[in-house]
C-alpha cells in the first residue's frame, strides 16, 4: 500500500537467506532475485542480501543487524518441520519474546491434516513467536509470520512467492524506480571516462555499466535508474548523445 506522505522517502529492505543447503551448494537460491524484482516493482529498494547457516546465534545476529538498518527484513528458509528448522526460534530470540504453538496457526493446520497426521514434527510449523501476525500460505497452508518489520517466509520458492503476495498487502511502498538501458558495441573501458563525467553531472541518477562478450565481440550495457522521471530522461539523453559521439569518432 502506498504512503503518499512518504513518496519521496526511500523504503528499503534486506533479504536474509537461511540454510546450510544454500551455503553448501546443494540448493541454489532462487528467492533473492525474485524478491529483488518484486520489491523494485512496488517501490522498495533491496539494499542488502545475506546468507547464514542454520545456526541460531548467526541468525539472531543477522536479524538484529538488518532489521535495525532497513525498513523491512525478509527471511527465507528454516520454518519447516525438521530439527534444523530454527528460524522461528531465532527470530523470537532476536526480539526477546517467547514462542509456542499458536492457536491460529494450529487451526490452519488442522484444516489440512487429520489429528493423527499432526505429528510433533508438523506441529513445529505451528510454533509462532509471541506477538507475531501470521502470513497466509495458500500453497501448503503452514503459515509464515511477521514480527515488527521482519517477514519470515518459507524457503521453497513457490511457497515463498505466495507468502510474499500476502505480505505485500501490509507494506509501505515508495515511488517506483524508473530504469533505462542503452547498449554499445565497445568494451567498458573505452567509454569509462566520459561515463564517469556524466555520472558527476547527474549525481541523482544511478548509472551503471555492465560488460559482456558474445560471438559478435564486446558489448556494454549502460543502465540508468532514478525515481525522478524528468532527470532520468535528461540523463538518458546525455548518455545516448555521448555514445553517438563515441561511435562517430570511432568511425572516422
Amino acid at each position: 500500500m502506498s504512503d503518499s506522505d512518504n513518496a519521496d522517502t526511500a523504503v528499503t529492505a534486506a533479504v536474509l537467506v537461511i540454510g546450510d543447503e544454500i551455503l553448501s551448494g546443494r540448493t541454489r537460491d532462487q528467492n533473492t532475485g525474485y524478491i529483488a524484482e518484486y520489491l523494485t516493482a512496488i517501490g522498495i529498494d533491496l539494499a542488502e542480501a545475506r546468507i547464514v547457516p542454520d545456526r541460531k546465534d548467526d541468525i539472531v545476529a543477522a536479524v538484529n543487524a538488518l532489521r535495525a538498518r532497513y525498513t523491512y527484513l525478509f527471511t527465507t528458509g528454516g520454518i519447516g518441520p525438521t530439527h534444523d528448522d530454527i528460524t522461528a526460534d531465532a527470530v523470537a530470540a532476536a526480539f526477546g519474546v517467547g514462542i509456542d504453538i499458536d492457536p491460529r496457526a494450529l487451526a490452519v493446520m488442522k484444516a489440512r491434516y487429520r489429528d493423527v497426521e499432526l505429528t510433533a514434527a508438523r506441529l513445529r510449523m505451528a510454533r509462532i513467536p509471541d506477538g507475531a501476525e501470521l502470513i497466509a500460505n495458500p500453497v501448503s497452508h503452514s503459515p509464515g509470520f511477521r514480527l515488527g518489520n521482519v517477514y519470515v517466509m518459507a524457503g521453497i520458492p513457490s511457497i515463498m512467492q505466495a507468502m510474499l503476495d500476502e505480505a505485500a498487502k501490509t507494506l509501505r511502498t515508495g515511488r517506483v524506480m524508473g530504469s533505462e538501458t542503452l547498449e554499445i558495441r565497445q568494451p567498458e573501458g573505452a567509454i569509462g571516462d566520459p561515463l564517469a563525467e556524466l555520472q558527476d553531472n547527474f549525481p541523482d541518477v544511478m548509472i551503471g555499466s555492465y560488460p559482456s562478450l558474445d560471438d559478435k565481440g564486446f558489448l556494454t550495457r549502460i543502465v540508468l535508474r532514478s525515481r525522478d522521471a524528468a532527470r532520468l530522461a535528461e540523463a538518458t539523453a546525455a548518455v545516448r548523445a555521448m555514445l553517438a559521439r563515441f561511435e562517430s569518432d570511432k568511425a572516422e
